[in-house]
């Protein structure tokens, strides 16, 4: 079931799975936005939360989906090569 009234930040669950995070809440146009876990923005009326039948979620320890990244764009090996053009951008600080 869900909470009386959306909060910002608070994620649920729908009835078949998709994961979304409330991002944020209008008062004047009455809706609510929410975020699914793989980064794609929606929206819903605020008269039509309740029906909804939405659980409430704990946010996703893998932080990946809205990112857009693949396990291996992420997987930090140190003896991998970098890319051509590629510069450490720490490289341009000056050394104090």
């Amino acid at each position: 079931m869900a909470t009386q009234y959306p909060i910002i930040g608070q994620w649920f669950r729908r009835p078949d799975g998709t994961l979304f995070e409330v991002v944020a809440v209008d008062e004047d146009d009455m809706t609510v936005e929410i975020q699914l876990f793989d980064g794609t923005i929606g929206e819903f009326d605020i008269d039509r939360w309740p029906e909804l039948l939405l659980k409430e979620a704990s946010a996703p320890d893998d932080w990946s989906g809205s990112m857009d990244m693949d396990p291996e764009d992420y997987t930090g090996k140190k003896d991998a090569e970098l890319p051509n053009g590629y510069n450490d951008p720490l490289a341009f600080l000056d050394n104090v």
